[in-house]
């Protein structure tokens, strides 16, 4: 099995597009969890990461740096990119995160509560609705990584994955993202989830991901390190716009 550098795969992308890891720690004391946004256009461009707390949880929410800007329709941009659902932190690149969160509320696992979610609806791209469910509970920890695309441009067709990790490796997570490359039509991921490596602490992860994405396209970043042992976290955001 080939062990990737995330840095170099993301250096030699100018558009992965939006992009979800999930991992174990190297030292094994923490479930990670990463998301990105990245964008062409001014509208996409356009965003920030801002935490709100909603029942006693923290949110992570996409928002308009500038609501002046806003145009189109803004539910491909503005959601709730990070939700918690009890020992389960919840990672997605649009509003299926609030669909797994109240399927997971109802007693539907993350594959199920998926069912009624399909590609984007942004023609003629069909971007991929890519999502992750990293489970910390009593010491353990294992996650499930989910893309939802369209069959090869087909819009008549969705096509599931569901990729589940019920033993993560010290060092190692999954790395997943909407595009292959640039491009017009933008093409969707293929393949497994590819397997990189996660090196150091919140900080050097953070920032080596921050820096390996393209300068003019990259938007925001979100890093969780969740201790496993107690499942409380630390988190780093970062912001283009400022």
């Amino acid at each position: 099995m080939k062990i990737n550098q995330l840095e170099k795969l993301l250096s030699q992308n100018e558009y992965p597009g939006r992009g979800i890891v999930a991992g174990l720690s190297e030292d094994g004391k923490y479930a990670v969890s990463a998301y990105w946004t990245m964008g062409r256009s001014a509208g996409s461009r356009n965003r920030i990461f801002t935490v709100e707390t909603e029942d006693g949880s923290e949110v992570v929410r996409t928002k308009a740096f500038d609501p002046s800007l806003i145009a189109g329709d803004p539910s491909l941009i503005i959601y709730a990119a990070v939700r918690q659902f009890k020992n389960s932190t919840i990672v997605t690149n649009g509003d299926q995160t609030d669909t797994i969160f109240e399927g997971l509320k109802e007693g539907k696992t993350f594959e199920q509560s998926l069912r009624s979610r399909k590609y984007e609806h942004d023609a003629p791209n069909y971007t991929p609705r890519i999502s992750s469910l990293l489970n910390v509970e009593n010491g353990k920890f294992d996650y499930a990584i989910s893309i939802l695309k369209s069959d090869s441009g087909n819009p008549d067709n969705t096509l599931r994955f569901t990729f589940t990790y019920d033993n993560p490796v010290k060092g190692q997570g999954r790395f997943i993202h909407t595009y292959m490359g640039n491009g017009n039509p933008l093409p969707s991921f293929e393949g497994e989830p590819e397997v990189v490596e996660i090196k150091g602490n919140i900080e050097e992860f953070t920032d080596k991901i921050w820096s390996s994405l393209n300068e003019e396209n990259k938007v925001s970043l979100f890093v969780r390190f969740i201790d496993i042992q107690t499942g409380k976290f630390e988190e780093k955001i970062i912001n283009k716009n400022k």
